[in-house]
């Protein structure tokens, strides 16, 4: 391990930083090291910008992929490196203005039915009950379902912070069902060991299998579930800020977007075409 590689690693373990992140970040540096086959150090703000530019638009990387490297590259020179921000520019790619493709509460009773693996399927249950992320799902504890309290609790969510959410009475019912036959030691959705949870491939995987048996076209992957989870609560009458919670989101702004997919609010807006008189009628 380099000492540049040591002192990032450090700099991010004392903020905290989750582990993912931290590897994602090191890969994102050893790329652009490894593209011009020099210290990251030695490098000058017009070369770091210059390969962000090579990611959009030679490689066609995504944007998520690109926003990453854009973080790794500010934590390394503005925070590692210590070097001034104004001076060391590093920009943040434009993020496309794109909204999710909402499955309907058809498309996800349809998911669910053809699901052919129960643990698979209590899987996508879970997660569009509680609206949780796959990563939070796939890492869910037997000791996490607190049965009086009609609680789950999400261990070390997303921006490393703990929340609570409701437990649906169905959901109960298919965990306790499944719990009869699996027994789980630790991990409610153990992997291909018991020791180890279930990884987020095969959860992906499963869920794309899925999605073409039930004939789904819609686009995304099993995060869907968590937005259908958000715009189906927002259509029933939940309030913004109770999403929020339940969401975990850390600004009532990301979830506002599920409050203008809703079908409620799409659907009372008129055309001004329905407005004129037609004289035909």
């Amino acid at each position: 391990m380099t000492e540049l590689r040591r002192l990032m690693i450090q700099a991010m373990t004392v903020r905290g930083m989750a582990p993912r992140t931290q590897r994602s970040y090191v890969s994102a540096v050893r790329r652009l090291a490894k593209h011009y086959r020099r210290t990251p150090e030695d490098l000058t703000m017009a070369e770091v910008q210059s390969y962000l530019a090579h990611m959009i638009e030679v490689e066609k990387l995504s944007w998520s992929t690109c926003s990453v490297a854009a973080n790794a590259f500010r934590f390394l020179y503005h925070v590692t490196l210590g070097r001034n921000a104004g001076d060391f520019v590093v920009p943040r790619p434009r993020q496309p203005q794109k909204l999710p493709e909402i499955l309907s509460c058809e498309d996800v009773s349809r998911l669910f039915a053809s699901v052919e693996h129960p643990k698979h399927r209590l899987l996508f249950e879970a997660i569009y009950a509680c609206g949780l992320r796959v990563t939070e799902a796939i890492q869910l504890k037997v000791r996490d379902i607190d049965r009086d309290r009609m609680t789950v609790r999400i261990e070390q969510g997303k921006g490393r912070k703990d929340r609570y959410v409701p437990l649906s009475k169905r959901l109960l019912r298919r965990l306790e069902t499944y719990w009869a036959t699996a027994s789980p030691r630790r991990w409610i959705f153990e992997g291909s060991t018991p020791d180890r949870c279930l990884h987020v491939t095969a959860a992906q995987k499963a869920y794309t299998l899925a999605k073409l048996r039930a004939g789904i076209q819609k686009h995304g992957g099993v995060h869907a579930l968590r937005h259908a989870y958000a715009t189906h609560m927002i259509e029933s009458g939940v309030d913004v800020l109770t999403v929020q919670r339940m969401l975990g989101h850390r600004s009532v702004s990301t979830t506002m977007r599920y409050f203008h997919l809703s079908q409620a609010r799409v659907s009372i807006v008129r055309s001004p075409l329905d407005l004129l008189d037609d004289p035909r009628s």
